[in-house]
């Protein structure tokens, strides 16, 4: 075993340290929170998903979720890349498919795992340690710390502030389509804080103060959600030192904000741009397993499989952001494979964000994601059309006061895109699919939501909330849990994280001129954004003067 630890930290030298990030450093009782670097990447592309390798069969498109073209100077993000879903344009390098564990038949492995095991196993803890240890060690980088977010709901307050005072807030959103559907494999949560200067009171003592942090969260909400009004946890204006729903008047119990130029208290040289975060925007994102209680209920249980770390470091304007977008779409023109600066603590992108992540190691530990591993997270937190300022969940937030608080799916509608269609997202979904994943894999989906002739049960499907449209059985859950886990074990992420269970096939091992791709006619408008039933209610009080 010394061997093997000494082995280990020479490797960790060796792969080359930044002056904060020395081997010498790490001391062997944490060694495990540093993965071993190799200089051989096993997939040059993995900034490519595993789900742009779906068979189209000239007639599916999973692939307008993520790739869209708007109109020019609608919006900061301008990679215009809706040609993607009519096309696999890849580099000659990315034509083959790298993500092996797709075709990987793990039927007989999870047969040999207990569904008490499993169990057992998910609703372990694996947050504590991996906090406890960053602060033992001699780590340098950001610790993702909430007290007692391993317990989910428990660890904030009705309206999702963490109980610890950290400032972390947890917000419901409608899970992305389909990766992110526990019926896929996966539940999650994510939460937001914004700078110090966000939070502190101009006029009260300069201190910090919860409902000038809660009227810049509304501000951010309208910004990023591209909204003129919207509903908020009541405060007190006398405490923000504004009129912030515009009736001319401050005063207590204000439970509206209207939109503005500027961001509140210390903030308030900060303009609000649309669909742009201010600089020091942090997001917490952590990917767990499929949880099943006594009743089949499903749930978010401690075990996290991910922990995912964002801050924005760099705020550019327009004119830079524009010239961005434009050196990334003539690289992919020229066929070049992606590089990123990898660094332990942190790897950025060229939009002004750092990512960090740490991944189950074979023990179930949460440990620093490698590069390889990293480099997976840049493809969809990058340069995708349809992404607002690189991320996802926040867009998606449920409107207005309702959307503050701990993820939960139960009760919440299909709300549609704010632009492509009028009817429900995921019922839209399912009908460009063909299925209830982008692989038409999850047979029980469309036993649930499909005739036997192919065809969306629209009736069945409206009648549905989000929770019972995107939650699998209890024993559908069971084998996705025990599948991923052989990956855990396995420790072969670089071939994918998809908890498939049997091999996937309607997936291209590669892919060249005669796969058929998918008509013109066939790609669709989308907008990650959502119409909720809020939207509608502010709109007509701002349209009676209230």
């Amino acid at each position: 075993m010394k061997e093997l630890v000494c082995i280990l930290v020479l490797a960790v030298f060796m792969v080359g340290c930044s002056d904060t990030e020395s081997a010498e450093s790490i001391t062997s009782d944490y060694e495990y929170l540093f993965p071993l670097e190799v200089n051989k990447t096993s997939n040059k592309e993995a900034v490519i998903p595993p789900q742009c390798y779906t068979k189209h069969e000239g007639k599916y498109n999973p692939c307008m979720v993520c790739h869209q073209s708007y109109t020019f100077g609608s919006r900061p993000n301008a990679m215009s890349d809706g040609n993607l879903q009519t096309a696999y344009d890849f580099s000659d390098y990315g034509f083959k498919n790298h993500w092996q564990n797709l075709f990987e038949d793990r039927t007989s492995r999870i047969k040999k795992i207990s569904d008490l095991k499993v169990n057992k196993y998910i609703s372990e803890d694996n947050y504590t340690p991996l906090i406890e240890d960053l602060k033992a060690s001699a780590w340098d980088g950001v610790i993702p710390e909430i007290e007692n977010l391993q317990k989910g709901a428990l660890a904030f307050d009705e309206y999702g502030f963490a109980i610890d005072g950290s400032q972390w807030v947890a917000f419901n959103y409608k899970p992305m389509p389909s990766t992110f559907w526990p019926t896929n494999g996966s539940t999650d949560d994510v939460m937001i804080r914004l700078p110090i200067e966000f939070r502190i009171s101009s006029c009260i003592n300069m201190s910090e103060n919860k409902d000038v942090y809660i009227a810049n969260l509304g501000l951010l909400e309208l910004a990023i959600q591209g909204k003129d009004a919207v509903s908020i946890p009541n405060v007190d204006e006398r405490n923000i030192c504004d009129d912030i729903n515009g009736d001319g008047e401050i005063t207590n119990n204000v439970s509206r904000i209207i939109k503005r130029k500027s961001y509140f208290g210390n903030a308030g040289n900060v303009v609000v741009r649309d669909m742009l975060y201010p600089q020091g925007t942090e997001f917490l994102h952590s990917v767990r397993y499929v949880g099943v209680d006594s009743y089949g209920a499903i749930y978010i249980p401690e075990r996290m499989k991910e922990l995912r770390y964002m801050v924005k470091t760099n705020d550019f304007d327009q004119l830079s952001l524009s010239s961005m977008y434009g050196n990334e779409q003539q690289e992919k023109i020229d066929g070049n494979l992606p590089t990123y600066n990898y660094k332990k603590t942190g790897s950025a992108n060229e939009f002004g964000w750092k990512l960090l992540g740490f991944i189950e190691d074979h023990q179930g530990r949460l440990r620093l994601q490698n590069r390889e591993e990293t480099m997976f997270c840049m493809g969809c937190h990058k340069t995708i059309g349809t992404t607002i300022d690189q991320t996802f969940s926040f867009p998606r937030k449920v409107s207005g006061v309702n959307g503050w608080g701990y993820i939960n799916l139960k009760g919440m509608i299909d709300a549609p895109n704010i632009i492509g269609s009028t009817g429900g997202e995921i019922l839209n979904y399912l009908k460009a699919v063909g299925g209830g994943d982008e692989f038409r894999q999850n047979d029980e989906m469309i036993s649930r939501w499909f005739s036997t002739d192919g065809e969306v049960l629209e009736d069945k499907v409206n009648m549905a909330d989000v929770y019972e449209l995107i939650t699998p059985s209890p024993e559908r859950a069971l084998k996705l849990n025990k599948a991923y886990w052989t990956i855990v074990l396995d420790q072969d992420f670089n071939h994918g994280r998809d908890a498939n269970i049997t091999p996937a096939r309607n997936v291209y091992k590669s892919i060249d001129e005669n796969s058929p791709i998918l008509a013109d006619k066939l790609s669709r408008k989308y907008d990650i954004r959502l119409r909720w039933e809020e939207d509608e209610k502010v709109l007509t009080d701002d349209s009676a003067g209230l």
